[in-house]
């Protein structure tokens, strides 16, 4: 068993575990990592918390991303837009102010 408490992000570690060894059989239970594939070596927990760091970077980075589509016009006020000009014009209004709110990042 490997002690993983000392991870920066524990919700990411399912996550970075699948990415460094796909398919490979491990359990966790009380911050404990149990590794249970014959094939796939366990990753050291310094992999472990390079790929948690880059999820967690990952995750930050398209934040503007989630904060969008929570904002979008549903996909039901998109087809009404399609059959009526006022609608899409309100749709089209929309999404300009939430893509104004939540600028993609440069």
């Amino acid at each position: 068993m490997t002690d993983i408490s000392n991870i920066s992000s524990i919700d990411h570690v399912g996550k970075a575990l699948s990415n460094l060894r796909p398919k490979a059989q491990w359990g966790i239970k009380n911050n404990e990592l149990t590794w249970k594939d014959d094939v796939q070596t366990e990753p050291l927990i310094s992999e472990i918390q390079t790929e948690v760091t880059r999820l967690e970077e990952e995750w930050t980075a398209n934040a503007y991303a989630r904060n969008r589509k929570a904002e979008y016009p549903s996909i039901a006020d998109l087809v009404v837009a399609l059959y009526d000009t006022d609608d899409k014009s309100a749709v089209e209004a929309k999404r300009a102010s939430v893509k104004l709110k939540y600028p993609k990042p440069s």
